[in-house]
């Protein structure tokens, strides 16, 4: 079981920068791939990034490549989201995910635990 806690939403100008983090309880967070997904009122949660174990292997969507970076720090139990020059649809409710067998599942159904939501409005 894990806990998990995402923070660093906020307002942001379009083409401004926000990271966002997510900090896992327990000492199992090295033995979950994890991801991130959001999620806008009256839309399906999207998939944004994955990461595996240790880090080695990642995964975006299509939206979100070479603006985006999640990376983790497992001596931290952290798992980070930088999201650069950011765009008004980049708004939503944005979630970490963690399963326990699958690295870059891309539905919500193939995770097992998940945090929160941080609330990310950028704007025009």
């Amino acid at each position: 079981q894990v806990q998990l806690v995402e923070s660093g939403g906020g307002l942001v100008q379009a083409g401004g920068s926000l990271r966002l983090s997510c900090a896992a309880s327990g000492r199992t967070f090295s033995s979950y791939h994890m991801g991130w997904f959001r999620q806008t009122p009256g839309k399906e949660r999207e998939f944004v990034a994955a990461i595996s174990r240790s880090g080695g292997s990642i995964s975006y969507a299509d939206s979100v490549k070479g603006r985006f970076t999640i990376s983790r720090d497992n001596a931290k139990n952290t798992l980070y989201l930088q999201m650069n020059s950011l765009k008004p649809e980049d708004t939503g409710v944005y979630y970490c995910a963690a399963s326990r067998q699958v690295f870059g599942a891309t539905t919500q159904g193939q995770y097992d635990y998940w945090g929160q939501g941080t609330q990310v409005t950028v704007s025009s």
